[in-house]
């Protein structure tokens, strides 16, 4: 594993700087790499590390997450509010249930396995969004308005109301009494508890820092470990009560920065530098789940799929953003920032087999075609169009 782990950091890095170089996004080169000496390329990576992969990944995603609940100012977000809302449930419902509808009549397949689908799809990914809209906080652009504030807070609701959806069409392909209109009535008590827990754990943490002598690296570590108990709480009672734990996650970064924004900032800063090694391996790791040759095979019916839902999703960002004072350019910023998908495809697209859906392998395989055609394309018209459609610096500097 050791022997592996070198690799990826050393062939991580420099597929980094050569994307960075030819002025494309940098982890889209570790995302390729992991493609390219994953299990489903040249296989260069030993099996112990693919065989935790999910938990490695887990635990970047908790990294970036808790970064961007430091990047979160109260001002900022009762400034977008409702539009974050929105684009919290209406481009998903609008996605999932537009693929749902069109792959079951162009695929011939079950409405039941055509929703395990559209809801796969339907998740944006916070790994591909949340750095780049980190940095464009940083940096001010779109600050003034809040839209990177905004598509993070979207973000995070997005893929919660996906992943419960989805879970509510794989019970009921299981056979277990899932009622959809109930599974969807719980997104709001997931969201509820995601953040009372978020909340919980921010408070303990913040006492155990007053209390205690705790330098700031050793305060990191216990930030993280307590995103991870976050994460494994969601698993241990998710048959019983539904927690949005990412949601919880970034809670707990907002609520650290708003308590104590000194300790918030220098907090920021470590957790940024620890990103650069996190990053790597999350999308080496996206990529090694990548099947290539698997996504080749369902041709131009899976790419006319993923346009439709695309279009679908465009759509619900821009009624989303109805009332609101955003130029169209932002609003065409916003619908780029929206589309990338990644982790959570990477995550549950080979449920719908595991649970011996006829379909399971086309949908798998559609998974993977929507990382490999929006992760790419999407993640280059954020930097294009966010260097150039979004303007000033605002109050979230």
């Amino acid at each position: 594993m050791a022997l592996s782990i070198a690799i990826i950091v050393v062939l991580g890095i420099v597929a980094h700087q050569l994307f960075s170089r030819l002025r494309l996004p940098g982890f889209l080169g570790v995302l390729f790499l992991g493609m390219l000496i994953g299990p489903y390329g040249v296989d260069w990576i030993d099996d112990s590390i693919l065989s935790v992969s999910g938990d490695l990944r887990s635990i970047a995603l908790i990294i970036i997450l808790l970064r961007a609940g430091l990047g979160l100012h109260r001002q900022t977000l009762k400034m977008v509010g409702l539009p974050a809302i929105r684009l919290g449930f209406i481009p998903v419902l609008l996605e999932g249930f537009a693929i749902l509808l069109f792959a079951s009549w162009l695929l011939g397949i079950s409405r039941i396995e055509a929703g395990m689908l559209g809801f796969i799809i339907a998740a944006v990914s916070p790994a591909v969004i949340v750095p780049k809209m980190l940095h464009y906080i940083d940096i001010g652009r779109g600050t003034d308005k809040g839209i990177p504030t905004m598509i993070l807070a979207g973000a995070s609701l997005d893929d919660v109301v996906a992943i419960t959806i989805f879970s509510a069409f794989a019970g009921w392909f299981a056979g277990s009494e899932i009622n959809i209109v109930a599974g969807v009535l719980l997104i709001p008590l997931s969201v509820i508890l995601g953040v009372l827990v978020g909340l919980v754990t921010a408070i303990i943490l913040l006492f155990l820092f007053k209390k205690f002598s705790i330098r700031n690296t050793k305060k990191i570590m216990l930030i993280i470990a307590g995103g991870i108990l976050l994460t494994s709480l969601e698993s241990l009672v998710k048959q019983f009560l539904p927690i949005a734990s990412l949601l919880g996650v970034m809670v707990v970064g907002f609520i650290i920065y708003e308590k104590r924004p000194a300790l918030g900032k220098t907090l920021s800063v470590k957790f940024s530098k620890i990103w650069v090694f996190a990053e790597i391996m999350l999308f080496f790791l996206v990529g090694a789940e990548v099947n290539v040759l698997l996504a080749a095979d369902v041709g131009l019916a899976g790419v006319a799929i993923i346009a439709v839902g695309l279009l679908a999703r465009s759509a619900g960002v821009l009624l989303s953003l109805q009332n609101t004072n955003f130029t169209l350019r932002e609003k065409g910023f916003c619908i780029m920032a929206y589309s990338p998908k990644a982790t959570v495809q990477a995550a549950i697209g080979s449920v719908p087999l595991a649970l011996g859906a006829p379909a399971g392998e086309i949908i798998l395989a559609l998974a993977v075609v929507s990382i490999v055609i929006t992760a790419p394309l999407g993640s280059i018209a954020m930097n294009l169009m966010g260097n150039r459609f979004l303007k000033g610096k605002g109050i979230e500097e």
